[in-house]
């Protein structure tokens, strides 16, 4: 099954692509970060941190859903990044998924962008 596709379910599985810039490694998101998604992003977060990236933007442009396990992951990670001396942004997010981080008030402890070139023009200087 290809990512971004519904499984069995109807769920749209979840697809992560990772690229490294100069000054940081943006995460693009696609399909649902659920439950039964969260450990596809876990560890690329998780090696992002570990090989001591310090800015992480997640593209969130093409996620179409976050559950609670979802935002719970990207807290915690956004948790292991600044105690690594790090960030993580979050650019593209869609009205339902937006809506979701402002319940929740998540939207007060991550940066947010319109899109990941917003993002990395206001990423701080190293």
């Amino acid at each position: 099954m290809h990512p971004g596709t519904p499984d069995s379910a109807g769920r749209r599985q979840l697809s992560v692509e990772t690229r490294r810039l100069e000054t940081c490694d943006v995460i693009r998101l696609k399909g649902e970060l659920d439950h039964h998604s969260a450990d596809e992003l876990r560890g690329p977060l998780e090696g992002c941190v570990a090989e001591g990236c310090r800015r992480i933007v997640l593209d969130c442009a093409a996620l179409e859903f976050c559950d609670s396990t979802g935002l719970n992951l990207l807290l915690s990670a956004r948790m292991d990044a600044e105690a690594a001396g790090g960030t993580i942004h979050l650019a593209g997010l869609n009205a339902a998924v937006a809506r979701v981080f402002q319940i929740t008030g998540a939207d007060a402890v991550f940066p947010l962008h319109e899109t990941v070139d917003a993002a990395l023009a206001e990423l701080p200087a190293e």
